[in-house]
């Protein structure tokens, strides 16, 4: 428990230091200082300051999962899930995104890296895709052939529209109610029962 508490606490104190004065300008030492533990505890804990910096992407990553995850439980329908899962992810990376500051320019500048970190969630939203269609498909709302493949290319065709959302490129002068509903006409037309 006490272990866990420390890894949390220099994992805030980076993320801040990040979020503010970039990964290139902070330094272990910093970190460190921020988070109140001493520079040998820290390496016990992270051997690099890359090594830091994936952790903290991937925490941030977790908690889109879970986020991803309550709007898959939740009792409305698997139509619904999808449009919901859809707005609640790309929201999610954008706030994350903009939240961490000097992160936000490591995100586009480094896209690579990030893409390292991103496969543990990447599975992970496939495999929520993969239960909200089975289960549209269980209730007879739903067409799908191959659930694996359709929950991948669900999971690709969000992805691929992630940067122009965070940018502000797509959907700027659309509210709410309108994007809502021209998501959940592309699914009803690509997911709907015949």
């Amino acid at each position: 428990m006490a272990l866990e508490k420390t890894r949390n606490m220099i994992l805030d104190a980076a993320r801040r230091l990040f979020a503010r004065k970039g990964e290139a300008n902070t330094t272990m030492n910093d970190v460190a200082v921020t988070s109140g533990v001493g520079r040998r505890t820290l390496y016990n804990y992270f051997e690099s300051k890359e090594q830091l910096y994936l952790a903290v992407v991937e925490s941030e990553l977790e908690r889109l999962s879970a986020s991803m995850s309550k709007v898959a439980n939740k009792k409305i329908s698997p139509e619904s899930k999808i449009v919901e899962l859809i707005h609640t992810r790309l929201d999610a990376i954008k706030e994350v995104v903009y939240r961490n500051g000097s992160l936000r320019a490591n995100f586009f500048r480094d896209i690579w890296t990030v893409e390292k970190v991103r496969r543990k969630f990447d599975a992970t939203e496939i495999e929520i895709f993969k239960q909200v269609l089975k289960e549209g498909v269980d209730i007879g709302d739903f067409y799908v052939e191959h659930l694996e493949l359709t929950a991948q290319i669900l999971h690709y065709c969000v992805k691929g529209i992630e940067v122009p959302y965070i940018r502000g490129s797509i959907g700027v002068d659309v509210d709410d109610e309108t994007s809502d509903r021209i998501v959940a006409h592309i699914i009803a037309g690509a997911l709907r029962k015949r």
